[in-house]
């Protein structure tokens, strides 16, 4: 069955090369120029995938991205023309599983797409097994519930961050590099434009275990990936 892809931008050029190089792929793609738009056709019938610009006029993408995670688990992309460390820690934070900057090119979008859609399978798949689940510290996690708790506590997560967060405790106490981080929750190569996607990963979750007070946390290996380790606590 063909996958449906709604779109959200105010630039026409922008939407039009999305929507080409999408439909080229053989996926049905809709197009809107404002949030009201999107949210009207989401209301009739939900998409496969959302792609959402952040600065458009009336509700902006930050603000539909929050509304659609809490209505659902639709994997939700970002691209916008901003780029800071904290524009994009924000977008996934409200929910975003990508974040791709404006220019991009359109091979690397289509990969982008489809990569997540891989994982969205991936998920469903392995969400019909009942495994064991995964503990560091008060922070665990349940892959066939998908379900991420911090003490007593349910602990937010997006789905690239649930599969981040599993592979790093399904390996806890070992590095891991961002080659493997790429080929595991992207399934993608390290490409240069790609090595930005695991360190933005690894901020978010940083910021969001902190608050949540997590014992667990994500250390840098320098030159090499990560590691997952619980938190000495000060006697």
């Amino acid at each position: 069955m063909q996958k449906l892809i709604y779109i959200a931008d105010d630039e026409e050029n922008i939407r039009l090369m999305m929507q080409t190089f999408l439909e080229s792929e053989g996926y049905l793609v809709r197009t809107f120029e404002n949030g009201r738009g999107i949210r009207q056709a989401a209301a009739k019938k939900k998409p496969d995938m959302i792609i959402l610009d952040i600065m458009m006029p009336g509700e902006d993408g930050l603000s539909l991205c929050t509304f659609f995670r809490k209505e659902s688990g639709i994997p939700i992309i970002i691209v916008s023309a901003k780029d800071s460390p904290l524009d994009r820690v924000t977008g996934f934070t409200l929910g975003g599983d990508d974040y791709i900057t404006k220019p991009f090119l359109p091979l690397e979008f289509l990969a982008r797409v489809k990569a997540l859609f891989r994982r969205v399978e991936l998920s469903s798949r392995e969400g019909t097994v009942s495994r064991e689940g995964f503990q560091c510290g008060n922070l665990s996690l349940y892959p066939g519930e998908r379900r991420v708790m911090v003490g007593d506590e349910a602990f937010p997560a997006t789905r690239t961050e649930f599969d981040f967060l599993q592979y790093l405790m399904e390996r806890k106490e070992m590095a891991v590099s961002k080659e493997e981080i790429l080929k595991y929750v992207w399934q993608c190569c390290c490409a240069k434009e790609e090595q930005r996607m695991p360190d933005d990963l690894m901020k978010r979750l940083r910021k969001k275990l902190k608050n949540a007070q997590s014992t667990a946390r994500v250390e840098t290996v320098w030159g090499y990936g990560y590691r997952l380790t619980e938190r000495q606590q000060k006697i």
